[in-house]
C-alpha cells in the first residue's frame, strides 16, 4: 500500500467524519453526503483520479418509493398503522420487550424507512411504566428493529440496491429471494436481543435512582402523569384507502419480482464477437462490435436483435408513482403535506448521503482495485464472510445502510466473493447502533421519562449497544446459514 494511496484514503475517511460532525441529529447524513463531494473533487482535481459513476438507479428508486410513502403519511395513513400498533401492544402490556421490537420491525418493512416509528416509541415507553416494566428492555431493542427492517423491506434503499449492483455485476436475484434470507435472519436477531433484553437492568422497583426521583412530586407528576396515545384520533376512511393502495402497490412490486416473464419486452440490439474495419481517408482503423453497438451503428453479422424484458427498477418506480397519484386523487392526501413529513425528508436524506458518499467511495475503489484486491485476496479468498466486517465498519461512519451497500458492494463483488454470501451477510450494514447519534436512539433517550434508556458516561455504554450487537451478531450468522441452504438447494 503506497504512501499516496494511504493519504488519499485518508481524505475519503476526512470527509465521512467530517460530515458527521455538522448538521442535526436527523440531517447529519446530509452533511457527510455534501462533504463527501470535497473529498471527491481533491482526489479528481487534486489528485487527477478518475471519477467514479453516482448511484443513479438506486437514487431514482429511493425518490420513487419515499414520495409514495410520504404521500401515504400525508393521507393520515400511517396514523392508522401506529394505531393498530398500540392496540395490540396495550392488550398485551406484559409482553412488551417482545411485541415492541416486533412492531417497529414491521413499520419499516412496510414503509422503507425507521423514521416512522417516533409516534409509537413514546406509546412503547408509557406502556412500560405503566406495567412496571424498566422501559429500557423494549426500547433498546425497539429503536435497534426500527433500523433493521430496512435490510428486510422490498422499497428501502439498501434492498434496491443490493439487487440493482447484484445484477450489474453478474448476480441475478430478486426482491423475494433477498426477503427470504433477510426476513427469517433479523427476526431471529430480534428475538434473541429480546430475551437478551428481557431482565436487562433493575426493576423500577428495585432501582434506587428511579426510587429517589419518585420522592420528588414534580418528578413522579412527569412520569406518570401523561399518556402518550393514538387511541382517541379518528382515522378517515381516506386515511385506511390509502394504506390499501401503499400496500396493493408493495404487492404488485412482489408479484412481478416473481413472475418476470409477464413484464413487457423490447427489442435491444446487441453486439456479437467480432470486429469491424472502418477506412478513415487512407487509414484502416479496427473497432469492435461492442463499439459500434455503443454507437447506434449497426453492422451487418455483428449485431442482432432480441428483447430484454423491462427491468425491476423501472417497475419500482412506475408503480410507485402510480400508487401515490392515486392517493393524491382518491385520498385527499396534500403533496405540499407530504414533503413536510419525516417520511419524505428522511428518504431524500438518504438520496443526498448515496450520491455524495457512494460516488466518492466509487471513484477510490475503482482506482485502486488491483491494489485492494492483491491486499485483500487471501483474507477474502478464505474467509469471504469477513467482507462483513468492512461492511459494519463502513456504516459506523456513514449511518445510512443503503449508502454502505452502493459504496461497498461493487468492490466485494470485484474482490471475487459470491452473492449468496454478501447476501447473507447484508444485515452486517446495520452498524451505526455503535455511536449513539442517530435520530431514532436520540429521540429513544427522551422519550424515557423514567430516565432507564441513556448514553452512557463513556458513550459507548449506552443502551443501544448490546441488542445492536446481539442482533448484528445473530443475524448474520442466520443469514449466512440460510444462504447457504438456499444456495445448495439452487434456490439463489
Amino acid at each position: 500500500m503506497s504512501l499516496i494511496m494511504i493519504l488519499q484514503l485518508c481524505i475519503v475517511l476526512a470527509a465521512l467524519w467530517l460530515g458527521s460532525r455538522y448538521g442535526s441529529l436527523a440531517l447529519g447524513a446530509i452533511s457527510v453526503g455534501a462533504i463527501s463531494g470535497i473529498g471527491l473533487a481533491i482526489l479528481v482535481f487534486g489528485f487527477g483520479m478518475k471519477p467514479g459513476t453516482p448511484p443513479t438507479d438506486v437514487i431514482y428508486i429511493i425518490i420513487a418509493a419515499v414520495t409514495c410513502a410520504g404521500i401515504m403519511q400525508a393521507s393520515g395513513g400511517m396514523d392508522w398503522l401506529i394505531q393498530l400498533a398500540e392496540k395490540m401492544l396495550r392488550k398485551h402490556p406484559d409482553r412488551i420487550t417482545f411485541l415492541a421490537p416486533l412492531c417497529t420491525f414491521f413499520l419499516t418493512v412496510l414503509v422503507g424507512t425507521g423514521h416512522v416509528v417516533y409516534t409509537l416509541m413514546p406509546i412503547i415507553c408509557d406502556i412500560a411504566i405503566k406495567k412496571g416494566i424498566r422501559p429500557e428492555r423494549p426500547c433498546g431493542i425497539a429503536s435497534i428493529a426500527s433500523q433493521i427492517g430496512i435490510t428486510c423491506s422490498p422499497i428501502a434503499a439498501a434492498v434496491v440496491a443490493f439487487i440493482t449492483i447484484s445484477g450489474a455485476n453478474g448476480y441475478d436475484i430478486t426482491i423475494p429471494k433477498v426477503l427470504m434470507v433477510t426476513i427469517p435472519a433479523c427476526l431471529l436477531g430480534i428475538v434473541i436481543a429480546s430475551v437478551a433484553s428481557y431482565k436487562r437492568g433493575k426493576d423500577l422497583d428495585k432501582d434506587p435512582e428511579f426510587q429517589k426521583k419518585l420522592a420528588d412530586p414534580a418528578q413522579r407528576e412527569y412520569i406518570y402523569g401523561s399518556t402518550a396515545t393514538t387511541l382517541d384520533k379518528k382515522i378517515a376512511p381516506e386515511s385506511k384507502r390509502a394504506v390499501y393502495i401503499f400496500f396493493g402497490a408493495l404487492l404488485v412490486i412482489v408479484f412481478f419480482a416473481i413472475f418476470q416473464n409477464l413484464l413487457p419486452s423490447y427489442d435491444t440490439v446487441k453486439a456479437v464477437d467480432g470486429d469491424a474495419t472502418v477506412e478513415l481517408i487512407g487509414s484502416r482503423v479496427t473497432i469492435t462490435a461492442d463499439q459500434l453497438a455503443k454507437m447506434g451503428i449497426a453492422v451487418e453479422g455483428l449485431t442482432k436483435t432480441h428483447p430484454t424484458p423491462l427491468k425491476m427498477n423501472l417497475v419500482i418506480q412506475i408503480v410507485m408513482i402510480t400508487a401515490a397519484a392515486l392517493m393524491i386523487i382518491f385520498c385527499k392526501a396534500s403533496p405540499k403535506k407530504a414533503i413536510a413529513g419525516p417520511v419524505w425528508q428522511s428518504g431524500m436524506v438518504a438520496v443526498v448521503a448515496i450520491y455524495g458518499i457512494a460516488w466518492l467511495a466509487d471513484t477510490y475503489f475503482a482506482n485502486y482495485l488491483g491494489e485492494i484486491q492483491e491486499m485483500l485476496a487471501g483474507l477474502v479468498e478464505q474467509y469471504p464472510w469477513s467482507i462483513a466486517f468492512a461492511f459494519f465498519l463502513v456504516s459506523v461512519l456513514v449511518n445510512s445502510q443503503g449508502a454502505v451497500v452502493v459504496a461497498m458492494l461493487p468492490l466485494a463483488y470485484k474482490l471475487g466473493i459470491d452473492g449468496w454470501i454478501l447476501l447473507g451477510v447484508l444485515p452486517s450494514v446495520y452498524g451505526y447502533f455503535f455511536i449513539p447519534n442517530y435520530p431514532s436512539d436520540i429521540a429513544t433517550v427522551n422519550f424515557d421519562r423514567t430516565g432507564t434508556t441513556v448514553i452512557g458516561k463513556y458513550l459507548l455504554n449506552h443502551s443501544f449497544m448490546m441488542p445492536g450487537l446481539v442482533h448484528t451478531v445473530v443475524a448474520c450468522i442466520a443469514g449466512y446459514l440460510i444462504a447457504f441452504l438456499y444456495h445448495s438447494m439452487g434456490w439463489i
